[in-house]
């Protein structure tokens, strides 16, 4: 009987993928990490990246912390962990909060993967597509990035030197009909101002004129190096129900960690819980008892971060005027990690940052910051990250390469 042969395949037929949602199109990337990763050569002084000096890491102290957790309780510390975190950790976050003036329980706190986790949180707990989210002027970007993601309008409120103007703030309240105010009132990225006390209670009272959600986000408060206490928010008449505090353990501790910490109401509370559980089921286990034994010894730590990163301000303070050109204005921050700097009119700072770059130094311009109209002539710059001979250095660099972008 003769063999037949097999019949040959049908042609594969490959219809598209159906696309990404609309929110993935709709927001970009961050520019920061965009330039982070252009500058990431080691002769580059980079003032652009938020980063926490790593010299100063506690290797030590926290490799110590770890050990004690694995060597005294590993089967717990290897396992899972519920939603709201470990209550050692809690608790002695709570204190800490106590302690800097707000009254707080451990079951006030839920436990975070980063505070960057906590805003993803709240805008699942909060906000529809479609609904208006308050921001300063210039605002965050990753908090930009966060609203975007959720198809969120965001609308930015004037302010001044002080932050948000609080009767600008009541009329974009009766006009947009907001979910939330989101603010950094202390050594706000990416200015460093710090809204003063005065400011922060009419804000508070305009919220609770208005019913109106208030994020406060934290990152940097224990970072001062001189001036005044600010009483957060969340502590002011008014705003006790309707105040969200976001807290962090990057900048004090150490950000490869991922820990960070919201406050809220305990309805709000509960729903970022639920989002949470959805999100990662926990955040690690491990580091959390890790860090609850090391804020045993993070007061002296942060002592020590703050004589530093205050001397490298100092620095970065004094060698401006000799830097930038004639009718530059910048601010003075009394404590967390950023400079904020205008140049004059003629000056785009996205246009020139190549130009900048080819000096060996580099800078974040200010545009993607606003979530209203943008100034081109600003940028920010970090001070923490270099000694005060490389700031010195690097704004020389950055002298030389804005002179040449703009006569180029």
């Amino acid at each position: 009987m003769p063999l037949t042969e097999p019949a040959p395949a049908p042609a594969l037929t490959r219809a598209p993928v159906p696309p990404f949602a609309a929110r993935a199109r709709s927001v970009g990337g961050s520019p920061v990490r965009d330039i982070l990763a252009v500058t990431a050569r080691p002769e580059v002084i980079n003032f652009a990246g938020g980063l926490p000096a790593p010299e100063l890491f506690d290797r030590e102290g926290i490799a110590a912390a770890f050990e004690e957790v694995l060597a005294q309780s590993p089967e717990r510390a290897l396992q899972y962990s519920t939603t709201e975190g470990e209550p050692t950790l809690r608790a002695a976050l709570a204190a800490r909060v106590t302690g800097r003036g707000l009254p707080t329980d451990p079951d006030d706190l839920l436990i975070t993967t980063g505070s960057q986790q906590a805003l993803s949180l709240l805008a699942t707990a909060l906000l529809e597509p479609g609904d208006t989210v308050l921001v300063e002027d210039p605002c965050y970007l990753a908090a930009l990035q966060v609203f975007g993601l959720a198809g969120a309008r965001v609308v930015a409120v004037p302010g001044d030197a002080d932050g948000v103007d609080p009767a600008a703030l009541e009329e974009a309240v009766r006009r947009e009909r907001p979910k939330l105010l989101y603010l950094v009132p202390t050594f706000q990225n990416p200015t460093g101002r710090t809204m003063p006390a005065p400011r922060r209670e009419a804000i508070a009272a305009v919220a609770a004129r208005a019913g109106l959600w208030i994020v406060e986000d934290d990152p940097y408060g224990e970072l001062r190096y001189d001036g005044e206490h600010a009483p957060w928010i969340a502590s002011l008449p008014g705003a006790e129900d309707r105040t969200v505090l976001l807290g962090s353990l990057s900048k004090v501790m150490a950000p490869g960690l991922r820990l960070g910490w919201l406050r809220a109401p305990a309805g709000l509370r509960r729903a970022c819980a639920v989002a949470k559980q959805a999100a990662d089921l926990h955040t690690p286990t491990l580091n959390q008892l890790a860090a609850a034994r090391y804020l045993d010894v993070l007061d002296a730590h942060v002592a020590r971060v703050r004589s530093v990163y205050g001397a490298r301000r100092d620095a970065m303070l004094a060698g401006l005027p000799g830097a930038l050109p004639a009718g530059s204005r910048w601010s003075r921050p009394e404590g967390g990690m950023f400079l904020w700097v205008r140049l004059p009119e003629s000056y785009d700072t996205v246009a020139l940052l190549p130009r900048v770059v080819e000096q060996n130094v580099a800078y974040v311009p200010g545009a993607p910051f606003y979530a209203g109209t943008p100034d081109p002539a600003t940028l920010r710059l970090c001070f923490v990250t270099q000694t005060p001979e490389e700031i010195a250095e690097g704004l020389r660099r950055l002298g030389r390469g804005l002179e040449q972008g703009l006569g180029g």
